[in-house]
């Protein structure tokens, strides 16, 4: 006898429908599974054995063979434990076909009880999308699905469990969140700019990266606060929307970082790796491709402390999505793309010592060590960061002052004044903030008057600016008028975005 059950797969950022055909027959005992499965799918016949064994199921002694349909989609993953279970218990005639808008997902013990498995969101994302209305998953898993609306959401425990609710014998509850998913009470920040002394002209670079999604460039001595700086600058972007929560959350359920304290990521991601992480944990890839750091900071910030010291390597990877906002990554199988929709900030010394024009420590490098150091860092990817500044030393007067800067709340607010502006004036348009324009959208809408167009030219040619830099000042001036609520880019916003751009790049 033959039985389908249906599950998902998968593939990138985005999930497929499989269907998990068995077929029982006569001839010598065997279990085969085809359709391109991996090991832990392979495996899976042991799992599923005992778990059938121990949940009182029979698993006869015959010709089993299972098929995952589609045949050239390469599947992998324990969550195909849950749908060859229920369809060899179909196909054994335990218990009756079932309804074909069911769909099953979950990794079992060898005692039956279910294991949580990663994926959930985009494959409840999928079942609405296909036309199925229920999903059986583990309960660990339910939080994170119910953010689906429209589908009803069975919490399985175990396979004996969910074979009674099948028979009708005892019945599964719905799972019904307790409140919404999407209205937590409170922001909490560990990180405030209030508690930041000094560096005023640092904070006010991050506003300005914040309001247009700039990327940002600190340079300064050790203990300076330049890594204060990046992990406050979450706490001034504009909160998440709902199809913001929805992407991330579908990046973070794949990778496996969900968990059923944590079902959604409803803040803004901050991924700070390590200066010895390899290009593929940066960029994602890997025999099939999955995440890496670039994609799991999508709508938030990555932040590269010790610029210099990453491999040379990892800072070329990072020109690409820098400049398209999106990874593509090509393998013999095809090809994938992951958004990669973020802030940089990178923070490095000024020298290998950090001392350079410092006013109190000497710098001990020489000029070769500095030259060596910096140049580790190319040229086309300064070029791509839009704020270079420097973080000086904080003096004493700034650290024992008792006057409480600006919180992050209000930055925040005025922050998301300027995102308002952009969103209307990007309306009939796929992009969204100031950084994501174009030429043809610079034209448009970073129109400046004869003043400015001479302090810029001085600018470029005293600069040595390229014309991806010349472009970067424009956007940078737009996105300073609209914290300035100016429709106009005036003379003094044209001079502030230059002031952004570095001095000297080394090639």
């Amino acid at each position: 006898m033959t039985s389908k059950v249906f599950s998902a797969a998968i593939v990138g950022l985005k999930a497929e429908p499989i269907e998990v055909e068995v077929d029982i027959s006569s001839g010598l005992p065997s279990f085969l599974i085809v359709g391109l499965p991996d090991k832990a799918i392979e495996e899976s016949k042991e799992r599923v054995r005992a778990a059938m064994k121990n949940s009182g199921l029979l698993l006869p002694s015959k010709k089993i063979t299972v098929n995952l349909a589609p045949a050239d989609l390469k599947k992998e993953g324990p969550s195909f434990d849950l749908p060859l279970a229920v369809a060899l218990a179909i196909a054994s005639k335990q218990i009756a076909p079932l309804d074909k808008r069911c769909i099953f997902v979950g990794e079992l013990s060898l005692n039956g009880e279910l294991r949580p498995v990663s994926g959930i969101l985009p494959i409840a994302l999928l079942a609405k999308q296909e036309g199925f209305n229920k999903l059986f998953l583990p309960h660990q898993n339910a939080q994170e699905a119910s953010y689906i609306e429209g589908l009803e959401i069975y919490p399985v425990q175990s396979l004996n469990q969910l074979i009674s609710h099948l028979k009708n014998e005892k019945k599964i509850r719905k799972f019904i969140p307790k409140s919404s998913i999407l209205s937590p009470a409170s922001y909490n920040y560990d990180y405030d700019f209030a508690n930041i002394k000094g560096q005023e002209q640092a904070k006010r670079a991050l506003e300005i990266a914040a309001a247009g999604m700039h990327n940002v460039l600190m340079s300064g001595p050790p203990g300076g606060g330049k890594t204060l700086l990046a992990r406050a600058l979450p706490s001034i972007m504009p909160r998440m929307t709902d199809d913001e929560v929805l992407d991330v959350s579908k990046i973070y359920s794949i990778a496996g970082l969900l968990t059923a304290e944590r079902p959604l990521v409803l803040e803004r991601p901050f991924r700070s790796p390590h200066h010895t992480a390899s290009d593929i944990s940066l960029v994602g890839g890997g025999q099939r491709p999955k995440p890496g750091e670039i994609t799991l900071a999508h709508q938030g910030v990555l932040f590269l402390d010790e610029l210099p010291e990453f491999g040379r390597a990892v800072l070329e990877a990072l020109r690409q999505p820098l400049e398209d906002r999106v990874i593509t990554i090509s393998r013999a199988s095809g090809t994938l793309q992951f958004p990669a929709h973020f802030i940089l900030v990178a923070a490095m010394n000024p020298c290998p010592c950090g001392f350079l024009n410092d006013p109190i420590k000497q710098c001990v490098c020489t000029p070769a060590q500095i030259l060596r150091y910096q140049k580790r860092i190319s040229g086309p990817l300064l070029d791509r960061i839009d704020i270079h500044i420097e973080v000086p030393r904080v003096k004493y007067e700034k650290l024992t002052d008792e006057k409480v800067a600006e919180e992050s709340k209000k930055i925040r607010e005025r922050v998301e004044e300027a995102r308002e502006r952009q969103r209307a004036r990007f309306s009939n348009s796929k992009i969204k903030t100031n950084a994501e324009m174009r030429i043809p959208d610079i034209k448009k809408y970073c129109q400046i008057d004869e003043e400015s167009q001479l302090l810029l030219k001085s600018a470029v040619t005293q600069l040595n600016l390229s014309a991806r830099a010349y472009h970067r000042i424009l956007k940078m001036a737009r996105t300073i008028a609209d914290l300035a609520k100016s429709e106009k880019i005036m003379t003094n916003h044209i001079a502030e975005a230059i002031q952004y751009r570095p001095k000297e790049i080394v090639y």
